[in-house]
């Protein structure tokens, strides 16, 4: 009889995690446990089951912009796949962006949101990337202390009635750069009413289907640089699901990976929109715009690890080769066992980003508020890299059904590849981390928040971990304070300082999360995972030489 291997399959993505229920059992106290947990259990179930065998269903299928309609009218309505359909009404309903504002549960309201995003977001196909806009124009908005926009947009981007909820755009790239919106050509002009308007070309809009968006503009007469821009509020569509006139949409994107995102390139001719706040520095109106995203950045790459090895652990333990399972065979058990404590320590970072955020969000003192200012960027940068890391190797560890598309195991890798990109590349994010620890207190407090999670750490098979983390750290620390006063040796090793302090970081976390769950019996998978981190090299300090540099470019 002919030979067909069995697929991986998933269970429920809530049990199956061994991070995110210790971590939550951590967080939360018993009864505020047990008043969350049947939720996500519920979610687990969704996205391992029915919510995945969608995806697959559905993975040939991408958005189609249809410009005109058959009368010559322009029209250019985005189809969303079914997918995604889907993706909207359980995002509202299960309030992927609302759960983050909820009262009852205070700081932890953010924990108990990104957990439900964690669970549920492999199997949505990046809806998270609308997701994600929404919460930061929430936040964004909220903070400019904008009543009326507060008042009319905030409703509709909490909403948990599907009919009635909204996700907000955030247009900022244009041809000029997407890292650098200094260079923004996009003009903004009063009418004699006093309606602005806006006129300029959006290179890269990844929520074109939104009903607003928050984008920057520069009103006429104002100064070049991002100090001249201006932060402005858009209805991108009428009641009746169209789109605004003065908006239009050139093309969707062909991109490598995320492509269920409608990512779109669209001209404002003209469009109305509303001053946010004043009519100058708007870079920095939208900065907790680019807080909550990049926290979302980092929780959606530890959940699509989290799925990359979910599979290819189940395949491991249905693939025969040589005689046996792959899941026995000592270098594979080695290989993914090394992917796991990755995860591990990934996991913790983007989620101490999360708890931090709360903290924050809910007024606490001045040194979260230090904290999170260094902690997102090196939590995203950091988390970014591991989660392309992790999927190349869970694929390969697939062998050649990871190389076919109609499998689903490559999108892991494709869809990956935009973390590192999206809002702010690893050396973008590692110059943003030197700035924020450059500031008021930010580098203490990192240290002080490692050094306070490795003193918990008392067992003796931690001890290894606990020291290769508190030498990386001082070594990262001592470097970058060496390197002050020299801009270029500065600059140049800015992203091993960044990704150095983010793995210390990660080790830190978890040496004090595997000493509580030896404490609660747990079981040693945190404490294992923390020793082989260690192993995998935390410390990537070093001076390169710049002559060696310019010699390799040329």
């Amino acid at each position: 009889m002919a030979f067909f291997q069995d697929p991986p399959r998933l269970g429920n993505q809530y049990d199956e995690d061994p991070m995110l229920s210790a971590f939550l059992a951590r967080s939360f106290g018993a009864a505020d446990l047990a008043a969350i947990e049947p939720e996500l259990r519920e979610l687990g179930a969704l996205s391992g089951g029915p919510l995945h065998r969608l995806q697959l269903a559905d993975l040939t299928n991408e958005p189609v912009l249809t410009q005109w309609d058959p009368w010559g009218n322009r029209i250019d309505h985005i189809e969303l796949t079914p997918l995604w359909k889907e993706a909207a009404k359980l995002a509202a309903t299960h309030g992927l962006v609302a759960a983050g504002y909820d009262a009852p549960l205070g700081a932890r309201a953010r924990v108990q949101q990104f957990a439900k995003v964690h669970v549920l977001n492999p199997s949505l196909d990046v809806y998270s990337c609308p997701l994600a806009m929404t919460d930061g124009a929430a936040r964004t908005l909220l903070d400019s202390g904008n009543q009326a926009l507060v008042e009319r947009a905030l409703p509709r981007l909490l909403a948990r009635d599907p009919a009635t909820a909204w996700t907000s755009g955030q247009w900022m790239t244009e041809r000029t750069g997407g890292s650098d919106v200094g260079l923004s050509e996009t003009v903004a002009r009063k009418d004699a009413d006093g309606t602005w308007r806006l006129y300029g070309t959006k290179w890269f809009t990844s929520a074109t289907t939104a009903e607003m968006a928050l984008t920057l503009g520069r009103p006429e007469g104002n100064a070049d640089g991002s100090r001249g821009l201006a932060l402005f509020y858009v209805q991108v569509r009428g009641a009746d699901g169209r789109l605004t006139p003065g908006i239009a949409v050139n093309r969707l994107k062909d991109k490598l990976g995320t492509r269920k995102v409608p990512t779109a390139e669209l001209t404002l001719d003209g469009v109305p929109a509303i001053l946010v706040g004043a009519d100058s520095d708007g870079v920095r109106a939208i900065t907790p715009m680019l807080s909550i995203t990049r926290t979302w950045n980092a929780v959606c790459s530890v959940s699509g690890m989290r799925r990359a090895l979910a599979l290819a652990r189940d395949y491991a333990g249905r693939r025969m080769a040589f005689g046996a399972l792959l899941r026995d065979k000592p270098l594979h058990a080695d290989t993914l066992a090394g992917l796991e404590a990755e995860y591990a320590g990934a996991f913790l970072l983007a989620f101490r980003a999360v708890t931090v955020l709360g903290l924050v969000e809910r007024g606490n003192d001045e040194a979260d508020d230090r904290l999170l200012r260094a902690l997102t960027p090196i939590a995203k940068l950091t988390t970014a890299k591991q989660a392309v890391a992790v999927a190349s190797e869970a694929i390969e560890s697939c062998g050649g059904a990871g190389y076919v598309e109609d499998t689903g195991l490559p999108r892991l890798l494709a869809d990956a590849q935009v973390l590192p990109i999206w809002e702010g590349t690893t050396n973008v994010l590692s110059l943003d981390t030197l700035r924020a620890l450059g500031k008021g207190g930010a580098i203490e407090a990192v240290v002080a928040d490692a050094r306070a999670h490795l003193a918990q750490a008392k067992d003796p098979g931690l001890a290894a971990p606990v020291a290769a983390a508190r030498d990386a750290l001082d070594h990262a620390v001592a470097w970058a304070g060496g390197a002050m006063g020299s801009p270029e040796r500065l600059e140049s090793g800015a992203r091993r300082v960044a990704l150095t302090l983010g793995r210390s970081l990660e080790l830190a976390y978890l040496s004090a999360h595997a000493q509580w769950c030896l404490e609660h019996g747990r079981g040693g998978y945190a404490a294992a995972a923390a020793r082989r981190f260690a192993k995998h090299g935390v410390d990537l300090v070093d001076d390169i030489d710049r002559d060696d540099t310019r010699a390799l470019l040329g």
